[in-house]
């Protein structure tokens, strides 16, 4: 059985309530959303030889500034999930962060139409995942002993005339996906609420290079009494990574520098990666003899730990 855990739906509700919150998806992505429908994934999906999928929804985060009308779109894209979910699909709810109560009612709304959990983008408005803003809706999370699938969003702030400013997917989605991570290391989220079950996009992004620099100088910086003394290790050991994008020739042995063979999954990104790149991709994998070991643990048994 394989088990992809990052592919994207593109409900209608989603492309109808963009507009409505003034979200331009050009602006905040680069590119356009793709075209999609169940039937497309489905297809892809037995192209592929993937069994089951957890649906999580793409960027642009649905939050514009108005607490009520991002709740209003979330309820109502959840509900279009909802209604995919299938023995070959599961779903996982968007929320409408940073708002707080919202998100908590909706992580209670959805947990009972069956969500398998919930979607959080890498920072919202520009509150990062880690945030104690946010710890409440941690809370919730732990109580439900949810799944949380983290995907990037662009940062606030970013170069307007470069290119890793402009299109995100270059630079600006690892590096805010680091980013945040770092930050929940740092304010230890995985081991204050231990009951939640993390995935990390992309192979970890610079997750191999940065951990042992952070272990470093967050050591220098709590013995200054300039932060908190925190584990790292203690709490990186509790994620799990997806090895969407390009695993091969170099991200997926970066990884496992770090974290261990039975934390690491399988992700396509259909639709936002085309399904013949990732059939390609998939077909190197599957025929690479250097996955013996490790290849049928990332596509079903390190997943099976996680699902349904």
């Amino acid at each position: 059985m394989t088990i992809d855990f990052h592919a994207h739906p593109v409900p209608d509700a989603f492309r109808k309530w963009l507009p409505l919150l003034n979200i331009d998806v050009i602006a905040d992505d680069g590119f356009p959303l793709p075209q999609w429908n169940r039937e497309m994934h489905l297809q892809f999906m037995d192209d592929a030889g993937i069994d089951y999928t957890v649906l999580s929804l793409p960027t642009p985060h649905i939050h514009n500034g108005d607490d009520e009308k991002s709740l209003q779109a979330a309820i109502e894209i959840n509900d279009e999930l909802a209604s995919l979910k299938s023995d070959r699909f599961g779903w996982t709810a968007c929320l409408p962060l940073p708002y707080v109560e919202g998100s908590i009612a909706e992580i209670g709304r959805c947990m009972e139409k069956g969500a398998l959990g919930v979607k959080v983008p890498t920072n919202a408005s520009g509150v990062y995942l880690g945030d104690p803003s946010l710890d409440p809706v941690m809370e919730e999370l732990d109580r439900h002993h949810a799944l949380v699938i983290i995907h990037p969003c662009r940062a606030k702030e970013r170069p307007a005339e470069c290119i890793t400013g402009t299109v995100a997917a270059i630079y600006e989605y690892p590096a805010d996906t680091t980013r945040a991570v770092l930050n929940m290391i740092a304010h230890r989220i995985m081991t204050r609420f231990p009951n939640i079950r993390w995935i990390v996009p992309h192979c970890g992004s610079f997750l191999p290079y940065m951990l042992q620099r952070f272990t470093g100088v967050s050591g220098i910086l709590a013995s200054m009494g300039m932060m908190e003394t925190v584990d790292p290790w203690a709490e990186f050991v509790k994620l799990y990574f997806d090895i969407a994008g390009d695993p091969e020739p170099v991200a997926l042995d970066m990884l496992r520098m770090v974290a261990e063979d039975d934390h690491i999954v399988f992700g396509s990104d259909f639709p936002h990666s085309p399904a013949k790149v990732i059939l390609m991709k998939k077909k190197h994998f599957d025929e690479n003899t250097r996955w013996l070991g490790i290849r049928e643990q990332i596509y079903s048994g390190n997943g099976l730990v996680q699902g349904d």
